[in-house]
């Protein structure tokens, strides 16, 4: 894929001189150095109790498949600045670099409420944005995985990059797969009776 330059003491001249013809027609790989937008988006909810904040959920929650109502919901939007170079007809992707941009839509009640039951949502939430942060960090390992699996990936006979751009989409989607299985499997345990999420919605209708 790529030539590693290294020079030791007492070699030959004519060695070095190859040495440097390879690596001058040997793609740069680059490495990016990014950072992700996470924002934080709410829906209105109405209510006094803990009982009726989380009726007003059932009713106003973001639509999962737009079917499924959630309390809460992380998704994100992904899109690559990706530079691709061809020598001796072979097409390397040389850099990678990901514009990511993470939302958490979390509920918020729309008017103050009692201190009892104040205190009672604030655990709720914190618990409930502790969720859907686990699911921002799956998101991100994601797309390091697929920067890690795709930066420096080569394919000969290849000078308009076809076969390694068809090789990459079968990668990323191989990768995004695993992602979401993995945030299934999260939710799953997550929401299971007695688990974490499912003990929060409790404490908050029963007051607890």
């Amino acid at each position: 894929m790529f030539t590693k330059c290294n020079s030791g003491v007492g070699v030959r001249l004519k060695t070095v001189a190859v040495l440097l013809a390879a690596c001058s027609l040997s793609p740069v790989i680059a490495r990016a150095d990014w950072q992700a937008v996470e924002q934080v988006k709410t829906y209105a909810i109405a209510g006094k109790s803990g009982a009726e904040l989380y009726a007003s959920i059932g009713e106003r929650g973001p639509l999962v498949g737009g079917k499924t109502r959630t309390v809460a919901f992380t998704n994100f939007k992904l899109t690559w600045s990706r530079k691709y170079e061809t020598v001796s007809g072979a097409c390397t992707l040389v850099s990678a670099r990901p514009n990511l941009t993470i939302t958490y839509t979390l509920p918020k009640p729309a008017e103050r409420l009692p201190p009892d039951t104040a205190r009672n949502w604030d655990t709720f939430i914190t618990g409930i944005r502790t969720h859907e942060n686990v699911h921002g960090v799956m998101i991100k390992d994601m797309v390091k995985a697929i920067e890690t699996a795709s930066v420096g990936m080569s394919v000969p006979d290849d000078r308009d990059c076809r076969k390694l751009k068809a090789d990459l989409t079968k990668r990323l989607s191989e990768l995004s797969l695993a992602q979401r299985q993995r945030s299934r499997e999260f939710d799953r345990a997550e929401l299971s009776e007695g688990a974490n999420i499912h003990q929060l919605i409790l404490n908050l209708v029963n007051g607890s």
